[in-house]
């Protein structure tokens, strides 16, 4: 057991899998944990899995989960000396980072002044290139409602292109143009949307890289300007910008690419003292494999059993290690990447009828049993309901393996011995997406699913 330093309770601020996963490190710690929870999610996994539990609201993410006065009330109800965030919901809240320090309360994350200036994607853009990292030919910030320069803005970037706005991740907020007699209507649309979910309407042009991957580097900071990476994770197969499979190490990528790319996130992190674990997104074109920056998340990713799966590490323990002040530094050179990792997302949605969230209750959910080789990480168990509250993810399938063949055949194996029923789920679509030739052969990039949709739902 590792000594977590000066946390001794942990408070995680979300729900389902993720909420899981934390607990597991605290536990490995010797850590007490808290978990808090909505109302339609009363008697849930990550609820039972709780030390303590307590409820903060109905089931609208935006009156519980998104409540930051409920939960820092819930952690001093508990006695929780620490929180940590997971992700989505308030993982990359900067408000909420400094009001859990103003509390009293240790935040195990990087440092708000970093999360608000990444949240940013155009400030986030402009640290990435004062850093020396490459970043893709873009535009300056249009607020809400502004269209002075844009066409000129636009035949600078480039057709086609992306109009993407200023706050906001993770694919939201992100809408391609092809054509200048679409720009103005894209752009107006996308900045209402934008400041509706963001409360920030602003938005930026960036050139589209027709065939591109989807490469990204985890790193950890120790928050005094120094930082280790822990290799790469492509993450090119997406449907409207979200994703669906990742894996690492990232098949075909040259080694000179491979390295560059990761000082390149090193410059960056260390550039902002970043404090933790955090990933550097890049767009590589696939063909040529330049690289351009993307942005930064500054939490936990979905996709970071992958990464742990290569490389033996625990990233959510280091986490709170580093937060209780008892993580030392630790050299690049004992981060070793062994074998390959595959991580399928398996969601209760209908891939035939647009891939439509599909909730309903669980009458049989039966994982096949964990192993070295097979990782399951979920936060539902038979009898269970999906609930259209929150995101319909049911597990992630992750598989190891000593190379990429082998861990493709262990996923696809792994997903025709998961038992779901009640539901849609994507499993089939999963399945067929692991057993395309292309895919085997790393033949990789955004456009992927889109170019094959309808062979792969018909499989």
């Amino acid at each position: 057991m590792s000594e977590p330093g000066t946390i001794r309770r942990v408070l995680v601020a979300n729900r389902g899998e993720i909420a899981r996963r934390v607990f597991r490190s605290c536990k490995s710690l010797g850590l007490e944990t808290v978990a808090v929870y909505s109302e339609v999610d009363r008697g849930a996994a990550h609820v039972l899995d709780a030390d303590r539990s307590v409820l903060i609201g109905p089931a609208p993410a935006r009156d519980s989960y998104l409540r930051i006065d409920k939960v820092l009330a819930a952690a001093r109800e508990t006695g929780a000396d620490a929180i940590h965030p997971g992700y989505g919901f308030l993982s990359e809240n900067a408000a909420f980072a400094k009001a859990v320090a103003d509390a009293g309360l240790v935040w195990i994350g990087p440092q708000p002044e970093v999360i608000l200036a990444m949240g940013d994607k155009q400030r986030a853009r402009d640290l990435a290139s004062a850093a020396g990292v490459p970043v893709v030919p873009g535009s300056g910030r249009f607020a809400e409602g502004e269209t002075v320069g844009l066409l000129e803005a636009a035949a600078r970037v480039g057709y086609p292109l992306l109009v993407k706005s200023s706050a906001g991740g993770g694919g939201i907020g992100m809408r391609r143009v092809d054509h200048e007699a679409d720009l103005a209507k894209t752009v107006a649309a996308t900045q209402s949307m934008a400041g509706k979910s963001f409360g920030d309407g602003s938005v930026f042009l960036e050139r589209f890289v027709p065939k591109a991957r989807h490469i990204e580097i985890q790193v950890f900071g120790f928050g005094d300007g120094t930082a280790i990476h822990l290799f790469e994770r492509d993450c090119s197969l997406q449907r409207r910008f979200q994703k669906v499979i990742e894996e690492s190490p990232a098949p075909g990528l040259p080694n000179a690419v491979r390295t560059a790319m990761a000082e390149a996130a090193l410059r960056l992190a260390c550039a902002v003292r970043y404090a933790g674990a955090g990933t550097v997104e890049f767009i590589v074109d696939a063909e040529t494999f330049a690289f351009f920056f993307l942005e930064m998340n500054t939490r936990i990713q979905v996709e970071h059993p992958v990464t742990e799966m290569v490389t033996g590490r625990d990233l959510v323990a280091m986490q709170i290690r580093l937060a209780g002040g008892v993580q030392e530094p630790i050299a690049q050179s004992d981060i070793a990447c062994r074998g390959h990792a595959i991580e399928c997302r398996l969601y209760a949605e209908n891939p035939a009828k647009m891939f439509m969230p599909s909730p309903g209750k669980l009458e049989r959910f039966a994982p096949p049993a964990a192993s070295n080789h097979l990782r399951i990480d979920s936060g539902y168990r038979q009898g269970d309901s999906v609930t259209p509250f929150y995101d319909p993810m049911l597990a992630k399938v992750v598989t190891w393996d000593e190379n990429r063949a082998q861990a493709c055949e262990r996923a696809a194996a792994a997903l025709r011995a998961f038992d779901v029923d009640g539901l849609q789920c994507n499993r089939n679509f999963l399945i067929a997406c692991l057993m395309d030739d292309a895919f085997a052969r790393g033949d990789l990039h955004t456009g992927f699913i889109d170019a094959r949709k309808a062979a792969l739902i018909a499989a």
